[in-house]
C-alpha cells in the first residue's frame, strides 16, 4: 500500500521544527567580536600604555642626553650624574650609593631593586609615542627581547613597577605616579601585546 504524499509531510515538519529549535539552542549569545572593535581595543591599550611610559616616573631613567631627570619636570638628576659605567654613574657617584632597592622615607631618595638608567639604546626622551613603541619592539634596542619577554618586563619587573609606589620627595610630599592605573596598565599591556602589538599608524 502507498503511503499518501499528505502523511509523508508531517514527519518531514517535525524533523524540521527539530533540527530548527536544535540549532538555535546551540547558537551563540553574543555576536563574534568584529575585527574593527578589536583594531579599536588595541589602539585603546596602546595609548594607555604610552601614558605611562611617557609619564616622568618612566621618561626620566630613559634619557636622550645620558643625564638621568627628576621630577614632575623632568629636570637634570642634582649633583652632576651622568649614565657613566654599565649605566649605574662612576665609581664614585654610582646610583646605588643613594637608591637603594626601597624607598627611603627620611631622605626623600627614591629606591627599588636593580636601580639604575635604561641602556643607551633605549633613548626614549623627546621621541614620540610612535616612535618609543618601534624602539621598543626592536630587539637590537630592547636588550633582544622577544614580545613575550616584553611583556613580562613591563607587566612584572619591579623597577618598572615601583613608578606606581614613588615614595615621598625631600620635602615629604608624594611623588606623583603615573596617570593610569596599574591593574589597567598591565591589562592593556597584555592585552596589546596579545592583539599583535600593532602600532596605530596615526599615532605620533
Amino acid at each position: 500500500m502507498k503511503m499518501s504524499s499528505k502523511l509523508l509531510v508531517i514527519p518531514i515538519l517535525l524533523v524540521a521544527g527539530i533540527l530548527l529549535a536544535s540549532n538555535l539552542n546551540n547558537s551563540p549569545i553574543y555576536s563574534p567580536v568584529t575585527k574593527d572593535f578589536k583594531s579599536a581595543n588595541s589602539e585603546d591599550n596602546f595609548n594607555k600604555m604610552m601614558d605611562v611610559l611617557m609619564s616622568p616616573r618612566c621618561i626620566n631613567c630613559h634619557p636622550n642626553d645620558n643625564i638621568p631627570k627628576q621630577g614632575d619636570d623632568s629636570h637634570p638628576h642634582y649633583f652632576g650624574m651622568s649614565r657613566g659605567e654599565n649605566n649605574l654613574g662612576y665609581q664614585a657617584t654610582k646610583c646605588t650609593t643613594c637608591h637603594q632597592s626601597e624607598n627611603n622615607n627620611y631622605s626623600g631618595v627614591p629606591g627599588a631593586p636593580e636601580w639604575s638608567l635604561a641602556p643607551e639604546s633605549m633613548k626614549w626622551e623627546g621621541l614620540t609615542r610612535k616612535e618609543i613603541a618601534e624602539s621598543m619592539l626592536d630587539p637590537k634596542r630592547n636588550g633582544g627581547r622577544n614580545h613575550e619577554e616584553l611583556m613580562h618586563h613591563l607587566t612584572e619587573h619591579e623597577l618598572v613597577l615601583w613608578a606606581w609606589e614613588p615614595g615621598v620627595r625631600a620635602d615629604g610630599s608624594q611623588r606623583n605616579p603615573p596617570p593610569v592605573p596599574v591593574d589597567e596598565y598591565i591589562k592593556a599591556v597584555k592585552e596589546w601585546f596579545e592583539d599583535g602589538a600593532k602600532i596605530p599608524s596615526n599615532n605620533n
